[in-house]
């Protein structure tokens, strides 16, 4: 339980450093930017689709500014988890140089191969949530469940191939998860449902990838003995 734990209590501890206060403003504005585009594309497809007019189109704002919303909620956690891969770095270097000055400069994959993993991952969810929303207008107990699923490997599996990428490359980090995939998933399952809580929320795309950090370097102490494993570089 302490492996699951201790990563997110370190992480959160941390947020008097200036690099996380400076992504996390970057993460808000970016977030809202995003939202508001929702919202008006949501307005604009009702408007568009419907050409109502007077109280009618009045009704339908409303009506499409709440829908917009509860689309923004749906989203928000695949979508810190991608604005959480933007920073990775900045917030990786802030990290170790508090906890982990030892460690030597990353030399890990190319930035073509990060690049990649990051759309691939960012399609795979994309197709989860949109099977996710269907279950929750059709089945909300299921639906709600997967949605949190679905959070849990995009922060989990997500960010900690991310942050693995910068020590090994792509096949070393994929391997590095699929053994340690328990954690990494228990990690991204805790701060799902952190993220369900106001305010807290908008914490998640520093703290997921800061806990990812931490958890790799404690899966790296625990294997790095075995000759098959590769060495932190």
């Amino acid at each position: 339980m302490n492996l699951l734990v201790a990563p997110i209590g370190r992480a959160v501890s941390q947020f008097d450093d200036p690099v996380f206060l400076g992504v996390l403003a970057r993460s808000l504005l970016l977030s809202l930017i995003c939202f508001a585009l929702l919202h008006v594309g949501a307005l604009w497809v009702v408007h568009r689709m419907l050409e109502l007019q007077g109280i009618l189109a009045w009704i339908a704002d409303i009506f499409g500014s709440i829908a917009a919303s509860l689309l923004a909620m749906w989203l928000f956690l695949p979508l810190a988890a991608a604005i959480g891969t933007l920073y990775f770095d900045r917030i990786a270097d802030a990290v170790e140089r508090r906890w982990y000055p030892w460690l030597p400069p990353p030399n890990g994959a190319s930035l073509t191969a990060q690049a990649w993993d990051g759309v691939v991952l960012a399609g795979k969810i994309l197709l989860l949530n949109l099977v996710g929303l269907i279950l929750v207008i059709t089945l909300p107990g299921i639906g709600f469940i997967l949605g949190w699923l679905i959070a849990a490997y995009a922060i989990g599996r997500g960010l900690f191939v991310a942050v693995a990428m910068r020590r090994m490359d792509m096949v070393a980090s994929r391997a590095l998860y699929r053994r340690v995939r328990p954690a990494v998933l228990g990690v991204g399952g805790i701060i799902a449902l952190m993220a369900y809580l106001p305010l807290v929320n908008l914490l998640i795309p520093v703290i997921g990838v800061a806990a990812m950090v931490h958890l790799l370097d404690s899966a790296m102490g625990r294997i790095q003995a075995e000759p098959s494993w590769p060495a932190l570089r």
